[in-house]
């Protein structure tokens, strides 16, 4: 059975995104995106919603052909070129690379390929990251936490039907005063 790592940056006070889908305070450090590079090379499959489907497809096909791409980004964009996705979105028509689109159920389709053998398979987005943790389909939240206040905007966690506790299996600081917490439900 594969397992399910919901993973993103976040502020400090709990957002991915602020207010107009803003992510420019989440800018790794070449410290925490070789972090971020080490892991996505142990990752199977990646489950995207439709906004970070956006995000990542708009940059990620062609980041490593632009000239003056950092190498630690080079090397993110290979990775990330590989890895097989599933985005899911009832309003997208298609999707591009080595991505197929789901249409229906999530929930059925993240539980039909957690049921399958092979490499850990990370999701993001906060609509369907939410949809999975009430199903209690999580097995796994890495939360890279950025000293920055935002105010409003998209939420890490969404609102839950139950509440989940939790076990800290790692800590680590970055550079820039970032932190990794590293959770996993208590069963």
């Amino acid at each position: 059975m594969r397992r399910l790592i919901y993973s993103m940056n976040v502020t400090l006070d709990g957002y991915i995104a602020a207010p107009g889908d803003d992510i420019g305070w989440g800018v790794p450090s070449a410290e925490l995106h070789q972090w971020f590079n080490d892991r996505a090379r142990g990752i199977g499959v990646s489950l995207y919603g439709r906004k970070l489907w956006e995000v990542m497809s708009a940059h990620w096909p062609t980041a490593d052909q632009k000239p003056g791409t950092a190498p630690v980004e080079v090397e993110f964009a290979r990775i990330w070129q590989r890895t097989p996705k599933v985005v899911f979105s009832t309003t997208l028509d298609e999707v591009s690379g080595n991505a197929r689109l789901v249409t229906d159920d999530a929930v059925a389709e993240i539980t039909r390929l957690k049921a399958e053998d092979g490499a850990p398979m990370e999701i993001g987005g906060a609509t369907l990251a939410g949809a999975a943790m009430r199903a209690g389909l999580i097995d796994e939240f890495q939360v890279v936490t950025h000293p920055v206040l935002v105010g409003g905007g998209t939420p890490f966690f969404s609102t839950l039907d139950s509440w989940v506790n939790l076990s800290l299996v790692e800590t680590r600081t970055f550079p820039d005063d970032v932190t990794l917490s590293r959770y996993e439900p208590r069963r």
